[in-house]
């Protein structure tokens, strides 16, 4: 069995709203072309799934409408033909979309009887196996959807959830904030709503780097209510990170045991019902990537800038949030070492914000070493000492306080996008907390004219390509 979501942009959703709610009281139409992600084994649920990535809207134009009231439109299919064709050069799927003005969410008897045609025509021009999606916006801003699979009427299956990520992260699915939930988490319903409750419980949410920052971010995550968390890690436990990894004890870095497996079995112990997938791998091998694109979420707490980099690319190309953050303390050599800067940096990414290439965040070049050290060992340590390479220095201060405080910085990031605590215009896309100062600062980076992921809207929602995220080794 396959399972089925969607992602649409924010600026896209904004776009389907202005055209389709006139307040007119009539149905209105539109298309949207869509990338692909195809899941072969869903980490939690263990079946398929395809996530479909909105890339284009196309509304259909009053011209074309043939007629129109408030709960029916017609209209000519030239449009649809000249959709299906754009979306065939370019191995899309297309979602036709239109608006219930009276604000039924269901699908009416009208639509089942026209879509199967549009279904058919899609078959007929782009071939056997084509999908379509078909959607509902109501006149309160409620969506729902659900594929064509075959023409024949029934053939279809609903859409699991449709996500809206940008400054606020909306998510719609069947029976919303009508789930109980856990008494445990009763006292955070009284301060955010039962809907947050809800939303969180069904969340997939990433964790990327298990140390100080990501197993507290793992932690805080259990005990928000968040229903299904994957981690990912290829390290081990060690005396050093004793006192800063959440979940660890002295036994752990004895036997050297992988970061993702203490953390994980320190969520299970909570007893919150929290559905945990460790991965012990570094995020960019094959293995991560179906449980990575399974997210609605991922937050970054990897040190390395390869990964980094792996990260950046995956918000644009997947429209997955990335919440990415780092520690920096710019320490002296004495005894005690003068403190020249403690700051703390939380980064979302995601379209029509500035990556981190742009923001100065990541090398290339330290990402090329890193690479060629987990590809090339040897070769690496040769360049090293050469010079070639950057790394093999001291290791980073870090501090369990700051770390702690860092990975709440960001998970609050989350729910205020989530939930909107901070208000209409609490969202920060970059946010750098100077520890040392007591203040937040919020420094502007706008992309480079010629940067391929944050630039330009290409590769954005293109989800699966070959090579994956447009990465040559």
């Amino acid at each position: 069995m396959t399972t089925f979501s969607l992602t649409l942009r924010e600026d896209h959703e904004a776009a389907l709203r202005d055209h389709l709610l006139r307040g007119n009281g009539l149905e209105h139409a539109a298309y949207v072309l869509c990338g692909r992600a195809g899941i072969r084994r869903d980490p939690w649920d263990r079946e398929a799934h395809e996530k479909f990535l909105s890339m284009q809207v196309i509304p259909v134009s009053d011209d074309q409408v043939l007629d129109a009231g408030p709960g029916l439109i017609t209209w000519s299919t030239t449009s649809f033909v000249r959709a299906l064709r754009a979306a065939a050069a370019d191995d899309q799927v297309v979602a036709v979309v239109h608006n219930h003005p009276a604000g039924m969410t269901a699908f009416s008897a009208q639509d089942d009887t026209n879509e199967p045609d549009l279904v058919q025509l899609a078959v007929n021009r782009n071939g056997g196996g084509t999908k379509m999606l078909s959607l509902i916006l109501t006149a309160d801003g409620q969506w729902a959807g659900r594929v064509w699979l075959l023409p024949r009427a029934g053939a279809h299956a609903p859409l699991r959830m449709i996500r809206v990520p940008g400054a606020r992260l909306a998510v719609h699915y069947p029976g919303r904030g009508l789930a109980a939930g856990l008494p445990a988490f009763q006292r955070q319903a009284l301060a955010f709503g039962s809907a947050l409750n809800d939303d969180l419980s069904r969340l997939r949410v990433g964790v990327v780097g298990c140390g100080g920052t990501g197993s507290a971010v793992a932690m805080l995550l259990a005990r928000l209510g968040v229903g299904q968390v994957a981690l990912f890690d290829n390290d081990v436990v060690d005396r050093t990170n004793l006192n800063r990894l959440h979940g660890a004890h002295q036994q752990d870095a004895d036997l050297m045991r992988p970061k993702v497996h203490v953390v994980a079995e320190a969520i299970a112990a909570m007893g919150l019902g929290v559905r945990v997938v460790p991965t012990e791998a570094w995020i960019g091998d094959p293995e991560c990537r179906d449980a990575l694109r399974a997210c609605d979420i991922v937050f970054g707490c990897t040190d390395d800038h390869d990964g980094r980099l792996f990260l950046n690319r995956l918000a644009y190309y997947y429209l997955i949030p990335v919440i990415d953050m780092g520690l920096a303390i710019d320490a002296g050599d004495g005894d005690p070492p003068a403190l020249r800067g403690l700051d703390g940096r939380v980064t979302v990414l995601g379209p029509h914000e500035t990556c981190l290439m742009c923001r100065g965040v990541v090398s290339g070049a330290a990402a090329r070493g890193e690479a060629m050290k987990r590809a090339e060992p040897e070769l690496y340590e040769r360049r090293k000492a050469e010079a070639y390479v950057a790394g093999g220095g001291n290791p980073a201060p870090a501090v369990v306080t700051f770390t702690t405080e860092l990975a709440c910085m960001a998970v609050n990031e989350m729910i205020q996008r989530l939930q909107g605590f901070r208000g209409s215009d609490g969202s920060v896309a970059h946010r750098v907390r100077k520890f040392h100062l007591g203040e937040d600062r919020r420094p502007r980076h706008d992309p480079r004219p010629a940067c391929p992921v944050c630039a330009a809207d290409e590769s954005w929602g293109r989800g699966d390509t070959d090579p994956f995220l447009g990465r040559v080794a």
